[in-house]
Order: structure tokens, then sequence, then C-alpha cells
């Protein structure tokens, strides 16, 4: 919990000046195995809603993530947000206490169905 309070303070602190809506683009971030269990993810993930929402809502739009199982049991995610660019994106991370390693730019986007609908949701 320390680590959450001194990157909100770090975040606080950080002056960056704030880019339009409309310039934002769409990344994809893998976060693979970043997390020991559904608990911590969900912990995390209030945090990184609060973050993006509160402190950096011109610059950082989180839209989904997708939840991966991995081999050694541990779970990770590959989350699609909107940004001002890969800074706001890596800053927004540093923020929240979660890894943002890898972040791609979608070049464009062709969808053939939607996204599937889990069972007894």
């Amino acid at each position: 919990m320390k680590e959450f309070h001194r990157a909100a303070v770090w975040c606080r602190q950080r002056q960056t000046p704030i880019k339009p809506m409309n310039t934002m683009n769409t990344y994809i971030i893998t976060r693979p195995a970043a997390w020991a269990d559904a608990s911590e993810l969900e912990a995390t993930a209030k945090v990184s809603a609060r973050i993006g929402d509160e402190q950096m809502p011109d610059r950082v739009r989180w839209i989904r993530s997708y939840v991966t199982q991995h081999e050694n049991g541990r779970i990770g995610t590959v989350c699609i947000y909107q940004a001002t660019d890969p800074e706001a994106l890596r800053e927004h991370a540093r923020c929240v206490g979660m890894p943002a390693e890898t972040i791609t730019q979608v070049a464009d986007t062709v969808v053939i169905r939607g996204d599937p609908v889990a069972v007894g949701k």
C-alpha cells in the first residue's frame, strides 16, 4: 500500500501538458504473468481506474482488458487503452504500480465478430 501512496504523490506532483481528447491514439499493453491471482489483479484494477478517471482523464482512457492465464499459475493482461502518447501510459502504470513494458500503437482495427460474452455473465 505504501508503494501506491508514493506513486499517487508522484503522479499529483508531475505537471504535464494535456492534449485534447481527439488527439488520443489506441494502444495495446501486454502484462504477462504480472499478478499472483484474481484478487491481486482486482485491487490493481481499482487503483488503475481511479487514477485514470481522476488524475489523467484527458491523457489516458482504459477501454478494456483481457485476462490471460500463464503456465506458472500467474495471470496477466492484454489491455486496450486510448492515450495521448506512450509516455502517458507509462506514467499511468507508474502511478498505479504496475508494469507497462510493452506498449504498441494500434494502426487499424478489423472486426470480424464482436467480443464473445462469457457464459453466466
